[in-house]
């Protein structure tokens, strides 16, 4: 069977690896792939952007291929999944009404209150005026989103009016045309990403994984796409919790999509945060794989990841049965000088070869090759997985092998796993 895997990040690189795996699967194909997935056997990159549906559509038509895996959300909010069904070709993920789950987090909300998900509280606003209005009668923090898709970096926590005003400004304004704002109550306490998949009619929860966002160890500096991550996260995701998060989260979104005539075949990603209290709050939803979640929960599933997405467009999940080896993974980025800002591109790397005989998994995320020698293309540019008995294990492997990894200004936090295992795990590393 030959797959085609859309997106160029370290999690497009994590589910061709998790496909090659699978004795079913003869090829992959990644649109436009990286650095990473260029150096996989039976596995080729392609000179298609993940947003050129068309182009897209005729390879697949082409080449034949029996199963479609789309990594990142913009195409799925373009449609893809759309285009890709009317010329009848097996593609997972939700299609553009259902990506809107996604696409706007206005959209989101609204069904969450309908359903009577748990959530912040929250308005939306389309004129400045109006919002500025509210911001006065509101006390500190309080947390503005962009409604539209802003790359893992649309949320601020904002301490002042100052900032909040700031905040809603540059939402308004901002690249994804929404023109609307979304201004939300605070909460405290973990985030934790609750991914799930569904075929539409049944959803199935992966293992729990916990993603440090912010820049800087402590949780300090500003979001970003992901700076690591750790699963499963079971200091704070009891099967008990998981359980009410199935029942009262991932069922009633179901249950809502359902009643829009919303048929959704995909992930469904819910970022929590667990309060102090031990209660889960919807923060907000994505639509696929998460990055960098992904890389720590593939490598700890035993199925065949083709079977198990098959499935999903095919309408019977409820078959399967996920099962998951024993032992925890963890994943830690390492991003190039200037992120999540204004970040370089075109640095040499080097010591990878050392890294992966440390046992660990080296993801590609933001590379590209030139010749012979491997360059920086991205502001995430490696993401290093450790595997180990417990989770220490596992951020020692990671570690270990980030250590071996060079490259000019490359930058990774060093407290990956701190909120479970309730220390620093390693100090005075930052940069490397």
């Amino acid at each position: 069977m030959q797959v085609l895997v859309i997106g160029s990040g370290g999690r497009e690189h994590a589910l061709a690896w998790k496909l090659l795996q699978s004795p079913q699967v003869t090829q992959v194909y990644c649109a436009p792939g990286n650095g990473g997935t260029r150096q996989m056997p039976r596995c080729q990159s392609l000179a298609l952007a993940a947003t050129d549906i068309e182009g897209l559509v005729r390879f697949a038509t082409v080449q034949g291929i029996r199963l479609t895996v789309v990594g990142p959300e913009v195409p799925l909010v373009e449609g893809i999944v759309d285009a890709f069904q009317a010329a009848g070709l097996p593609i997972f993920g939700p299609n553009r009404a259902a990506a809107q789950l996604e696409g706007s987090k206005l959209w989101a909300k609204q069904l969450m209150q309908e359903m009577g998900i748990p959530t912040a509280k929250a308005v939306g606003f389309t004129a400045l005026a109006a919002a500025m209005a509210y911001l006065d009668s509101q006390t500190f923090p309080l947390v503005v989103k962009v409604d539209g898709l802003a790359a893992g970096k649309g949320v601020t926590i904002a301490q002042d009016r100052e900032e909040a005003v700031q905040a809603v400004r540059a939402a308004l304004a901002h690249p994804s045309g929404s023109q609307q704002v979304l201004i939300e109550e605070f909460l405290s306490g973990q985030e934790v990403s609750i991914l799930a998949l569904t075929d539409g009619q049944t959803c199935v929860p992966l293992l729990p994984a916990q993603d440090y966002k912010r820049l800087g160890d402590g949780d300090t500096g500003p979001n970003t796409g992901g700076m690591g991550a750790h699963a499963p996260a079971d200091h704070l995701i009891t099967p008990e919790l998981l359980a009410r998060i199935q029942a009262q989260v991932l069922d009633p979104t179901l249950r809502g999509l359902q009643q829009r005539g919303i048929l959704y075949q995909g992930v469904i990603y819910a970022g929590l945060m667990i309060t102090p209290s031990g209660d889960p709050y919807v923060l907000e939803y994505n639509c696929r794989f998460g990055d960098p979640e992904a890389q720590v929960i593939l490598p700890l599933l035993e199925n065949p990841l083709d079977e198990v997405l098959l499935a999903c467009v095919e309408g019977r999940l409820a078959q399967v049965q996920l099962k998951w080896k024993p032992g925890y993974a963890a994943c830690v980025v390492m991003a190039a000088p200037g992120y999540p800002d204004n970040y370089e591109r075109g640095i040499p790397i080097s010591g990878l070869e050392a890294a992966t005989q440390t046992g660990a998994l080296v993801f590609h995320a933001g590379t590209r090759q030139v010749g012979g020698q491997l360059l920086s293309d991205g502001g995430r540019v490696l993401c290093i997985t450790g595997q180990g008995a417990n989770l220490s294990e596992a951020l020692g492997q990671a570690y270990a092998a980030v250590d071996q990894v060079q490259f000019a200004g490359a930058y990774c936090r060093s407290d990956i796993g701190s909120r479970a295992l309730g220390a620093a795990v390693r100090r005075g590393v930052v940069p490397v």
